[in-house]
């Protein structure tokens, strides 16, 4: 996989367009990781795409390693809201979105685990912690999921000089995602930020 004129290539690369978004970033130096929440990478894209939402993202990072670019990359997307970071607000106007296709949090019914979407997972899906003794629940990544993701920031970094790699919830208190089920200490470990 490679980046030219600020657009992924890959075998596993395919291309959506996202007409709402036309502003050019000035200067790109932090990547926000989300999860989408919902029932499939193609339907994420899709949704994220659509002319009557206010929110983008630049890629959706699919569970079988499958990439759907939204936007170039030096295209400003709507995707971090009102956030801070480093001193800094509105990080859109700095930052590269990538979305990772997952459920989220997860309720237990029994022995059985549901999305907010009422889409069931098997127990070979779920991520558990405990916060104040209580368990939580969460839909794992795929090891697929984190390698691409892997590469493609490690992409993004070279390209172009990104300093800070953060999660969604580390850039605003209003968000959990991409949530504790995604190894990120490990992600920026590997990647040396």
């Amino acid at each position: 996989m490679e980046i030219i004129e600020n657009l992924l290539f890959g075998d596993n690369v395919k291309y959506l367009q996202c007409s709402k978004c036309k502003v050019k970033l000035s200067r790109v130096d932090t990547i926000v990781l989300h999860s989408t929440v919902g029932a499939g990478a193609i339907s994420s894209a899709l949704y994220l795409g659509r002319p009557d939402t206010s929110v983008s993202a630049h890629v959706v990072v699919g569970r079988d390693a499958e990439v759907f670019q939204l936007l170039p990359f030096d295209v400003k997307a709507w995707h971090a809201g009102k956030s801070f970071h480093a001193g800094r607000v509105n990080l859109n106007d700095c930052s590269i979105g990538i979305e990772l296709d997952n459920a989220g949090e997860l309720q237990r019914v029994g022995d059985r685990y549901y999305s907010s979407f009422g889409r069931e997972y098997s127990p070979d899906q779920v991520y558990t912690t405990e916060e104040e003794g209580r368990a939580r629940y969460w839909h794992s990544f795929t090891e697929g999921q984190f390698g691409i993701t892997e590469e493609i920031c490690s992409l993004l970094k070279e390209c172009y000089g990104i300093k800070y790699l953060v999660r969604h919830s580390d850039i605003t208190p209003r968000k959990t995602d991409p949530g504790p089920a995604f190894p990120f200490d490990e992600l920026r470990k590997r990647l040396k930020f």
